[in-house]
């Protein structure tokens, strides 16, 4: 077997441990009371008893057994999961513990093994300002180790981000409704249209992945920083106090906008930092869903 290959498949399996224990220890009850049991399917008839809500009965197998018969529903268990990935050059930035992409990386696989365990189908678009791959729903673990493979050693061809493209080519492929989980830093042209379309067929929730220096700059003096995406070089006085002042008042500014977006889209969102455990914002998220049902 290739080094390459090897290097691989260890860190396939080292993502998957992590994961795989964190969505069989935390995420996977919390994920089927957040996302579970929307529809009810009809199941089968039984016989009327006192208690039971007029509103179920069959009337037409009433009629023909001349008793009162009821339906009965049950939650209908399986779900397709969507997860829209930017995979956008924007995604390698990250000063803290790990980059964006490292973080989305785990982000994915947590939701993929919390959704198998659930028996729900999982399946991914990868996109930049273009749509770069779509791996189709499926269950099982070895559609899940693919997908992570994936993720991890996957090349996009552009270096833009375009979210309004994903969340039109998503609509457009996915017919049934589905929970979509839209990961990037949302670094991003206008694509409130877009979202609004798709959250009114689908679920989306949007995960928006952050690095501390991309909202704040440090005191480093004249430092060269490099547009990941234009690959663009600029110097920037970090020394100067109205530089620092001026940067972190135009995030400020961005994240407003971008929740305002979310807010007037009815989208369900929460910010990661690449400085932080995604276990809490996740938790907190599927928590206060949980409590909306």
């Amino acid at each position: 077997m290739a080094k390459d290959t090897k290097d691989l498949l260890k860190k396939v399996r080292k993502i998957e441990i992590k994961t795989r224990g964190l969505s069989n220890h935390l995420f996977s009850g919390e994920y089927h009371s957040a996302f579970k049991g929307r529809g009810m399917a009809f199941s089968e008839v039984r016989e009327y008893q006192i208690g039971d809500e007029i509103r179920t009965i069959d009337w037409n197998v009433t009629a023909r057994f001349n008793a009162p018969y009821v339906k009965v529903f049950e939650e209908e268990r399986e779900l397709t999961v969507m997860v829209l990935m930017d995979v956008s050059g924007s995604e390698n930035f990250g000063t803290q513990n790990q980059q964006k992409q490292d973080l989305a990386t785990e982000l994915c696989a947590v939701l993929a093994f919390s959704a198998i365990q659930n028996n729900d189908k999982v399946g991914i678009i990868f996109f930049s300002d273009k749509i770069e791959k779509f791996i189709p729903p499926k269950k099982g673990r070895s559609h899940i180790l693919m997908i992570i493979r994936e993720l991890i050693a996957f090349q996009p061809e552009n270096k833009g981000t375009n979210v309004a493209e994903a969340l039109k080519y998503f609509t457009s492929v996915i017919k049934k409704k589905c929970t979509a989980f839209v990961i990037s830093d949302f670094i991003t042209s206008e694509f409130e249209n877009e979202l609004k379309i798709a959250n009114k067929k689908h679920d989306i929730i949007a995960l928006k992945l952050y690095d501390k220096h991309e909202e704040e700059f440090p005191n480093l003096g004249l430092i060269p920083v490099k547009d990941e995406e234009s690959g663009q070089i600029m110097w920037v006085n970090t020394g100067d106090k109205a530089v620092r002042d001026a940067f972190k008042w135009d995030a400020v500014k961005r994240n407003g906008a971008l929740q305002d977006t979310f807010k007037r889209s009815g989208v369900d969102y929460t910010t990661i930092g690449t400085h932080e455990s995604y276990v809490k914002p996740l938790m907190t998220l599927f928590k206060k869903r949980e409590g909306r049902r």
